[in-house]
This record gives C-alpha cells, structure tokens and sequence, in this order.
C-alpha cells in the first residue's frame, strides 16, 4: 500500500542515494553505503532494505559535503527515516490496516484504550469486596482475574500480533532476500544475531553517534542497549513464571528472591533507565538531520514501554495492598496495548532492522572491512 507521502519518500530516497553513490564519500561510517555501491538501479526494495539497514548515527550528516545549504541538500538520516516508515506501511498485514501503521495518533489511541479496557472491565465486572480486598494468599491474582481469562486474553493478543508481525516480515524478506547456500547462510545469521544484540553500527564508523553535533557519544547505543535487554529480562521473567506455574505447580504471586521477581525487577529497572537515556537524547537532538514527523511514533512506543514497567514495578511494590486488583489490571492492559500495536507501531522497527542486518550478513559485510577513520569533518562548500 503506497500513499503519496511514501511514493514522495521513495523519490526523494532515490534521488540521495543515487548522489550518495556516486559521491562515496560515507562508504567506511556504515554498512548502508558498501551496500548502496552494490544496487545501481536502486529499486524500491533496495531502497526499503538500505532503509532499514541505516541506524540513524547520523554521521553522515556531519560529514556530507552536500548537505545544506548546498543546492543538493542532501540529508541522509530523514531520507531514510522517512523511506523505513513507509516500508512499515507497505509490507504490514492485513493490507487493510496499513494506512494506520506508523500513524503515532492511531497507535496512542489503541494503546490507550487497550491500556484502560481491562481496569474498566474489571471495574463493572468483578465483586469490589473481591477487588479492593487485600490477597496474600498462593495464586491471589487469580482471585481478581482468573488465569483462564488472563491467558486467553493475552494468548489472542499476542497470536494475532505476531502472525500480522511475521506476515509483514516475509513480504518484505521476499523482497530483499538474496540467495545463499546454507552454509553462508548459518554464519551469516550469527553475524546478524551479534549486529542485532550488540548494536554495532550505531557507532558512526567507530567512536560514536552524532547525536546533537560533530562530537561523538555512546549514549543513545547504550541507552537502546540498556532498553532492550531490560524488555528481555522481562520476557524471561515471564517465562519463568509460566515453568513455575505449568511445571513446578507454584502460583503467582511469587517471593521476593525468587527467579520470576528478580528477573521482572531488574528488567523494568533497565527499561525504565533506557527510556531515560532516550528521552535525554532525543531532547538534546540536532533537529536538522530529523524527520521530524516521525518522532511522535518514537515518544507513543516509549510511552507504552514506560507504562508497561512503570505498573509491574507498582504492582510488585504494592501487591499486598487493596490497590493490587486494579494495578494488575492497569499492569495488563498496557502488556495488552504493546502487543495489539506491535505490527502498526514503532516497535516493528526491530523485526524489520533483524531482516537487514541479516541480508547484510549474507552480502559478506564485514566490520574490518571498513574503513575505522573518525568521520571528517564537512567541508566547507561556501
């Protein structure tokens, strides 16, 4: 599904990276221009696929000889930030909705009203003597939203998420693949796999992003760093939780010391430091290289990030007190509203960002291969 928006991104992508090519003055800051060299009929998929491969470091920026105000004006970082949203809006599932991925006001409001359901219906529906009352009692959750509801809600969700997420991933593979015997194809997923978990290639070239000007900083690789492994701890958290409950019989809530507490602890601490350390930087952010109406689908995912540790931490501080019965509820609703907007909202960024790296990986690009110089500074053009 195109819109003019996006047909106007595809364009304008096509006209900076056809200069960009030519130019190769950026080919050793990051894999985006090594792959750029290899594309010279820059079709949509190329462009779709060095989208999603740029990290927006941004030190392109600062050393482009042709950015404004150069009569080129060329801007990498939101060229390209603007061609991955579209992306998101061409491969999403159903084709139907679409329109609405990468809409931060369509996002917020399903978010939000995921977020407010559950305490809304737990309102109206369960006994407030059983509500407000105080459980410490093995399985005192249950006692306010009975398991069976809770997975079964949370299963659809998430179901349907994931198969809309994983529709929209394989179109846009389809696309972008190349082929590989198996072989390249085994070590090149483990490079990806150390690309995505370690966020190499926000560091400029070598020593850092460009975040607010010429100057480096590791802030925001380890900010997003910080974020992401705290959402995994999350996740495992959760997954501990599941084998304690299905295997070992033990019901929620669980102690202070034990393996699901600790894990979810420490993994909403991290998301909440990580969200700070965005924040930070996106506040102090050079707006010239920024596609500036992209940023409010950023803010909306931090949001719900936000919400979804803010109320599990609430809720572990204060679950055996009569608030518990309607934090576990706010607690749920925003997972709820994470999972619904999953394939429409900023979060897709991360499958989509795995599929590039991959093909990379497949391409054989390799971080010696480039050239480790600090970034030049740009020249003047005056």
């Amino acid at each position: 599904m195109t819109t003019p928006a996006s047909d106007a991104a595809l364009a304008e992508g096509h006209r900076v990276m056809a200069l960009c090519r030519v130019c190769g003055y950026c080919t050793g800051l990051c894999p985006v221009f090594p792959a750029l060299e290899r594309r010279p009929s820059l079709a949509r998929a190329d462009l779709d696929y060095l989208a999603n491969l740029c990290h927006n470091c941004r030190a392109c920026w600062y050393a482009c000889q042709y950015a404004p105000p150069h009569p080129f004006a060329i801007n990498v970082p939101a060229t390209l930030a603007r061609v991955r949203t579209g992306t998101y809006r061409r491969y999403a599932w159903p084709r139907t909705l679409g329109r609405w991925t990468g809409e931060a006001t369509a996002t917020a409001a399903i978010a939000l009203a995921m977020t407010l359901l559950l305490p809304v219906l737990t309102l109206l529906w369960v006994p407030w003597e059983r509500l407000f009352a105080v459980h410490r009692e093995a399985g005192a959750f249950y006692t306010v939203i009975p398991w069976g509801v809770m997975t079964a809600v949370a299963t659809l969700t998430l179901g349907w998420a994931l198969l809309a997420a994983t529709i929209g991933l394989a179109r846009f593979w389809r696309d972008i693949a190349p082929r590989a015997p198996a072989v390249t194809r085994r070590r090149a997923l483990l490079t990806a796999a150390r690309d995505l978990l370690t966020l190499r290639h926000l560091d400029g070239g070598g020593p850092g992003c460009n975040d607010r000007d010429g100057s480096f900083t590791q802030g925001r690789r380890i900010a997003h760093l910080v974020l992401f492994y705290g959402l995994l701890l999350c996740l495992a958290a959760t997954a501990t939780a599941a084998l304690f409950h299905h295997l070992l019989g033990r019901l929620a809530p669980y102690p202070l010391a034990s393996a699901p507490v600790l894990l979810g602890t420490l993994g909403g601490v991290a998301m909440l430091v990580g969200i700070g350390g965005l924040l930070r930087a996106k506040h102090r952010a050079d707006p010239a290289p920024t596609a500036a109406e992209t940023l409010a689908g950023d803010y909306v995912l931090l949001a719900q990030l936000f919400a979804v540790a803010a109320t599990g931490l609430l809720l572990l501080a204060l679950r055996e007190t009569a608030g518990m019965g309607l934090l576990l509820a706010l607690h749920l609703g925003s997972v709820l509203g994470l999972f619904a907007t999953l394939p429409y909202g900023k979060l897709i960024h991360g499958p989509y960002r795995a599929a590039a790296l991959l093909r990379a990986a497949l391409e054989g690009r390799r971080r010696d291969d480039r050239r480790p110089a600090t970034p030049p500074e740009r020249p003047d053009t005056d």
